[in-house]
């Protein structure tokens, strides 16, 4: 991805997902990030089984802060269908999901943009919460949100994008494709829904803008 982004840093933006239980991670990041064209780091607590809290993570998080990265950290529900497909089990600890966790890094590295994805994945309510709290904290609306099924009444997309522009607001609400491997690739049914609400909602083109396409490129000017 590093290579990618240099041959072509008008079209890729390169992250790296990372372990910080691993023993060597902030060495290896921190080679990385010298690069100068990794722009973020992904951050999957439930997966790794850790607190975005534990130091470990903080000192990852300490690298960010200072060059100004992104942190995107996963909540709420941990799927990985290839896993599933291939029989193996996803031993993922949900008590390391909740956005609030969160909260108390966020207003300690204000530097740092934190995108919590899925719209917190079930943590809906939380993601929204430290999103309001935190200024530097940014709700993603990628996947299909199957989450919205946990919820206690009933909500649609609609529903969901109506609060989360109310409270975070067309600045710091970043449109994902959740876009990934091959077959599938590039999600055209997550963006026609989106953007079908967006269009229902009455937002305005600039806010539409902002969502689908200028808040990303924001966060790295």
């Amino acid at each position: 991805m590093i290579a990618a982004a240099q041959r072509h840093p008008d079209r890729f933006l390169a992250y790296a997902m990372v372990n910080p239980c691993a023993p060597d991670a902030r060495e290896k990041i921190a080679q990385a990030l010298d690069s100068g064209h990794l722009k973020g780091l992904c951050f999957f607590p439930a997966m790794h089984r850790y607190s975005i809290q534990d130091d470990r993570a903080i000192a990852l998080i300490e690298l960010l802060a200072a060059r100004c990265g992104v942190a995107f950290v996963h909540c709420g529900v941990l799927t990985v269908s290839i896993r599933r497909k291939l029989g193996l089990p996803s031993e993922f600890d949900l008590r390391f999901s909740n956005p609030v966790d969160l909260h108390s890094v966020a207003l300690r590295y204000p530097g740092v943009r934190f995108v919590i994805p899925h719209f917190g994945a079930g943590y809906f309510r939380e993601a929204l919460m430290v999103a309001d709290l935190c200024p530097n904290v940014y709700v993603d609306t990628s996947s299909s949100n199957t989450w919205m099924r946990y919820e206690q009444d009933p909500v649609d997309l609609r529903a969901v994008f109506r609060r989360a522009l109310a409270v975070v607001g067309p600045s710091r609400l970043l449109f994902g494709t959740d876009s990934s491997f091959f077959p599938r690739g590039w999600h055209r049914q997550i963006f026609e829904a989106q953007t079908r609400v967006l269009y229902e909602l009455g937002v305005s083109a600039n806010d539409a803008r902002m969502v689908l396409h200028d808040n990303l490129a924001g966060l790295f000017s």
